[in-house]
């Protein structure tokens, strides 16, 4: 990124082909991610329940679900292996007998902060290697296109009104 691409690149630029380079990156960045998480005993739907709750405790399940991406149900079963791993424990809400609050163990968060660490660790091993001028500009580049992924969404929804 630090060189400026010739303006004839420029118009050669195919957005699928970059599409598909993206999505082999972030392959290629979950395995590695995975392989050091499994070292550690935990799977990435584990540690992404884990590293959810270390930013806030006390949510309900399904606002972990939301979280997540993912439906109540498909973090049920989880949760539940993380409750019997005396990883994650569930305190009833006063005045809400049909949701508990989700909190990490002290086992939880050490297990989360492990992890967390292992995943900084590849990130400065990778990407942290970036020059300062390729990291913003590729910050940059995200941010745009994240809106315009999001602009796409809210239309789509607009539009199954």
């Amino acid at each position: 990124m630090t060189s400026s691409p010739a303006p004839a690149q420029i118009e050669a630029t195919d957005p699928l082909r970059i599409w598909f380079r993206f999505i082999r990156l972030n392959r290629r960045a979950g395995n590695a991610i995975a392989a050091e998480l499994k070292a550690l005993g935990l799977s990435i739907p584990q540690f992404d329940l884990l590293s959810t709750l270390t930013e806030r405790e006390g949510m309900s399940q399904q606002e972990l679900a939301e979280r997540l991406y993912v439906t109540k149900g498909n973090v049920s079963g989880l949760l539940d292996r993380m409750v019997e791993a005396g990883l994650v424990e569930r305190r009833s809400i006063p005045g809400d007998r049909r949701s508990n609050a989700l909190y990490l163990t002290p086992k939880g968060r050490d297990l989360a902060n492990q992890g967390i660490a292992a995943q900084r660790s590849y990130v400065m091993r990778t990407l942290g290697t970036l020059s300062a001028q390729d990291l913003a500009d590729l910050e940059r580049i995200v941010l745009a296109w994240r809106e315009r992924a999001r602009a796409e969404e809210d239309a789509a929804s607009a539009k199954s009104r």
